[in-house]
């Protein structure tokens, strides 16, 4: 089962951060969010990823390049260019990277990596960490039979919270989990049918496009994930998920 991640997106809600670099490679913990997304899939056995390029494609193809090297001590022969790396990277993963087109929308991105799928895949977008059970996920998907399974999760607030009692400030809560309804978290899992409702031109977007369709025909269901997840949309966003990490409060870290 391959694990498509949609990587070619500007991210220009995150400002300079993403003037150089695209959204997935902003750093957590000194690593790419698109690694720790890669090391949850991972962790559940699925370690076979197709990476949809867009935005900068330049910067991701170079680090999967060089990520054996960045994992271990090396010694180059400058006269040879020949690498030597001195460990066995922990990182063992098959990662195809497909250039999709700069301004392709998320539709046309998956239909143009058509060829390398499967005929059940993963799905998910490459901003987003979470603790949700994968192979669960997988499970729910195979028992309603329909073309599409998305999770669905309630957003962190945008504010801090405070909880009170009698007037009396108990605590202070930092993005606490929203009481709203549901939104589309990613780790989805679809059928290669899906891709019969997708076309390759640039403007055949995904939410707004093939889903929408596709749920007026019941071909869409939910799995209800009511645990961590959050999204490295704003600069806030990655500054709150670098502080998680830090404090050793990442619960998408589900990986020894």
């Amino acid at each position: 089962m391959k694990v498509v991640i949609l990587a070619g997106g500007y991210g220009s809600r995150l400002g300079s951060l993403a003037e150089l670099i695209p959204k997935p490679m902003i750093e957590i913990g000194g690593r790419p969010i698109i690694w720790h997304i890669m090391k949850i899939y991972t962790h559940y056995g699925y370690s076979d990823f197709v990476v949809a390029l867009g935005y900068k494609a330049n910067v991701l193809k170079d680090y999967f390049l060089k990520l054996h090297c960045y994992n271990s001590d090396f010694c180059v022969d400058t006269g040879s260019g020949e690498v030597s790396c001195f460990r066995e990277s922990p990182d063992s993963w098959n990662v195809t990277l497909v250039d999709t087109g700069l301004e392709t929308l998320k539709g046309g991105r998956i239909k143009r990596l058509e060829k390398y799928l499967d005929d059940t895949n993963l799905l998910t977008y490459g901003d987003g960490v979470s603790n949700v059970v994968i192979p669960e996920v997988v499970k729910f998907h195979k028992s309603h039979g329909k073309l599409v399974t998305i999770t669905g999760v309630r957003p962190p607030s945008m504010f801090g919270e405070l909880i009170e009692q009698h007037g009396r400030v108990l605590s202070f809560e930092e993005k606490p989990q929203t009481g709203k309804g549901l939104i589309n978290g990613g780790y989805m899992v679809f059928n290669k049918g899906l891709l019969d409702h997708l076309t390759p031109d640039k403007q055949c977007d995904f939410e707004f496009g093939a889903l929408e369709k596709l749920a007026a025909l019941g071909e869409v269901m939910v799995y209800k994930h009511s645990g961590f997840w959050e999204c490295a949309d704003t600069v806030r966003d990655v500054n709150h998920l670098n502080k998680l990490w830090e404090s050793d409060q990442a619960e998408w870290k589900i990986w020894i």
